[in-house]
């Protein structure tokens, strides 16, 4: 299943910085906004497999009314 996060980019005095709206915890900075993104993909991934391996439900599954 293909899971969709929005994305929110602000500039700031250093480059970008990334958060997912539905999953604030998810957050990290980048000089380009493609660094950002690319970024924001990776930590997205990190703290899925973060959340799984603790047994936590996370923000995609917390969507479709899952428990961990």
């Amino acid at each position: 299943m293909l899971i969709t996060y929005t994305a929110k980019y602000t500039k700031t005095n250093s480059g970008y910085m990334g958060q997912l709206v539905e999953w604030q915890e998810v957050i990290t900075e980048g000089e380009t906004l493609e660094e950002c993104r690319a970024m924001l993909q990776d930590a997205t991934k990190e703290m899925i497999l973060a959340y799984r391996q603790q047994n936590k439900a996370h923000a995609e599954s917390q969507r479709r009314g899952e428990e961990s």
